[in-house]
């Protein structure tokens, strides 16, 4: 891509199939979509199907420009799960964050009302225990079955889970309450049906939670990737250094260079 100065410069361009909109079928399947036979075997039948041009949406992420960590992101890549003990987070995992310039500031951004502010759900606006509640991107908000939404803290500092003690609790569980709340209100969705959980590690170094609906398997959900929020505020109530101390489990890809860090120390 060819920036301003009409230097080329990287961009990463994402293109996913929005989900298909229940109202919409009926559509798909009159005469002016085109169907092409693949295959015919008895009662069996397969076809390649070109809906119209309005029922054809794809939706498309730009990051531009895209630095390198972001072309990697992107990448397939082999991945490895790695063990990290407190010890390990430590010594190796947060000097590596530190020593990183990831910028975060469209998080700020949404958090000072300077973008976004027009799709906020709900906001606990305490400079301590609030947050914002804004759809995620992946979500393009037509339906409800791959509902997704993040709740992004106010407070500044709290860069993951590992940093989380008890202190934290009442914004946890105000995160918990209020998010269940402004869902159930806004889109109908009751708490026992919406996955609630952290990432770790995270995709950025700001403290924010997942709410997803719990039929939509969500990007990131699995084992090795997600903690439950309720699970994370029993563990604290239990004890305060319990993230602290305790081993995290979590995916690198073959060329991040803290999967690097982790093999030199001889994990």
């Amino acid at each position: 891509v060819n920036g301003a100065s009409g230097d080329a410069e990287d961009a990463v361009v994402i293109l996913e199939k929005t989900p298909f909109q229940e109202e919409s079928i009926p559509d798909l399947l009159k005469k002016h979509t085109k169907l092409q036979l693949q295959m015919s075997n008895d009662i069996y039948s397969t076809y390649h199907l070109y809906p119209p041009p309005q029922l054809s949406e794809i939706k498309t992420t730009v990051v531009y420009p895209a630095t390198e960590k972001h072309l990697q992101k992107y990448l397939r890549q082999e991945v490895y799960l790695i063990r990290e003990t407190g010890e390990d987070y430590k010594n190796i995992t947060l000097p590596f964050i530190q020593s990183q310039s990831f910028s975060i500031q469209w998080v700020y951004n949404i958090l000072e009302k300077k973008a976004e502010a027009d799709r906020i759900i709900h906001e606990n606006p305490d400079s301590s225990n609030g947050f914002i509640l804004i759809p995620d991107f992946k979500w393009n908000q037509k339906q409800i079955d791959d509902l997704y939404l993040i709740a992004i803290c106010h407070r500044r500092g709290i860069k993951s889970l590992r940093d989380l003690t008890s202190e934290h609790l009442p914004l946890l569980r105000n995160i918990l309450q209020e998010g269940k709340e402004a869902i159930l209100k806004r889109f109908g969705l009751v708490g026992s049906q919406l996955r609630i959980y952290l990432h770790y590690q995270p995709s950025y170094f700001h403290l924010h939670v997942h709410f997803t609906a719990l039929s939509y398997d969500a990007p990131g959900c699995s084992v090795e990737k997600a903690h439950l929020l309720s699970d994370v505020i029993d563990n604290l109530e239990l004890d305060s250094q319990y993230y602290q101390k305790r081993a995290l489990t979590f995916a690198l890809r073959a060329d991040e260079a803290l999967l690097k860090k982790f093999q030199e120390a001889g994990k």
